[in-house]
């Protein structure tokens, strides 16, 4: 088992190993003492692992009890938050109690968020159970639900008190899921980590834990440098401003680790065409992408993707943050006038 230590507001672990799930319930004793717990799935993952885990938190000595959604990025809505407070204060949670997320980033990101609001913020655990949420959106505190104006633009910084990561939950995911969080891996190689890259030209199954925690690692340093997203944090949003608008245009038809590849692929021919990079750095980000089965390109006009990149949260009044390759391995953040971004897009088409 591999542990890491983030310190931002709250300090916290990550455990990474294969069986974690079965001892589950003996870690959040450890951490969180003996209290109510209610654990937050979805339809597919409840199938598959709530069983497990509410047996090895009735062995350690907690009575869960349990909230369900429907799987999908649908369910990371208002809708679905209002039914989980609901079903809280009717089991009558308290302040000492937690939630624990199983599941991916819809449920870790709901089920954060319910956390963060419930009485003015209660504790809680994430369990993910897709690659994406085991690198990405499991660890540093980042919550939400998406509106009708666009995703994730109600949430809250709320950080866990715990991540239990066991790589044998991967194991069952479709091969289009596990991708998606390929993608996010490969995001990280072009950010920050050239080594990383390199490893992801050997197939990444046989080094998942290592690859995890590479990439958790990576992340870990940029939250414990900049918890609330103000500064080099904004590094993460590798190809996400684009992306987000290509998931919305697609009425998310377009998962979200394909988006993000598609807006990373975009932000890295108009860097190239800028003379940011060099030409090949886009031919080695669509290589990457390719080799783990998402698209590079997309359908939509820079118009469209303009229009809806204008609501992206990241908006800061006139300007919107773009992270733009250098390198492989050095990205950079820049602040664009949103008067720009269009003819920006186009380049990247």
């Amino acid at each position: 088992m591999k542990k890491i230590t983030v310190n931002a507001s709250t300090e916290y672990d990550i455990l990474i190993g294969k069986g974690l799930l079965s001892d589950a319930g003996k870690l959040c004793a450890d951490t969180l003492g003996i209290h109510s717990v209610a654990i937050v799935s979805d339809d597919t993952v409840d199938a598959l692992y709530s069983e497990a885990l509410e047996k090895s938190l009735r062995d350690a000595g907690y009575s869960p009890i349990k909230f369900v959604i429907p799987h999908g990025e649908a369910s990371k809505s208002m809708k679905s938050l209002e039914g989980l407070l609901g079903f809280l204060a009717e089991n009558h949670m308290t302040r000492s109690d937690f939630l624990i997320a199983l599941g991916g980033g819809v449920v870790g990101d709901l089920t954060g968020f319910a956390a963060a609001v419930y009485l003015r913020g209660i504790r809680f655990v994430q369990i993910p159970t897709t690659l994406l949420a085991a690198v990405d959106s499991s660890v540093g505190g980042k919550t939400a639900v998406n509106i009708p104006a666009g995703k994730n633009l109600v949430g809250a910084f709320h950080q866990p008190s715990l991540v239990i990561c066991d790589c044998l939950t991967l194991d069952t995911l479709p091969e289009n899921i596990f991708a998606d969080g390929c993608a996010e891996v490969i995001k990280y190689g072009i950010i920050n980590d050239k080594r990383l890259f390199e490893k992801l030209k050997s197939p990444i199954k046989p080094q998942i834990e290592d690859i995890i925690a590479n990439c958790v690692s990576n992340k870990r340093d940029i939250v414990n440098a900049d918890e609330f997203d103000n500064g080099i944090r904004r590094l993460l949003n590798l190809g996400h401003t684009v992306g987000h608008a290509v998931e919305i245009c697609s009425n998310f038809g377009i998962s979200h680790g394909s988006a993000v590849a598609i807006g990373t692929c975009i932000v890295a021919r108009a860097s190239a065409r800028l003379g940011i990079c060099e030409e090949s750095l886009p031919c080695e980000a669509e290589k990457m992408f390719k080799d783990y089965s998402h698209p590079t390109t997309c359908k939509f006009s820079a118009e469209e993707l303009t229009t809806v990149a204008l609501g992206d949260k990241k908006r800061m009044g006139q300007t919107i943050s773009f992270v733009l390759p250098y390198a492989i391995g050095d990205c950079r953040i820049c602040d664009m006038n949103v008067e720009t971004i269009k003819d920006f897009i186009q380049k990247g088409l």
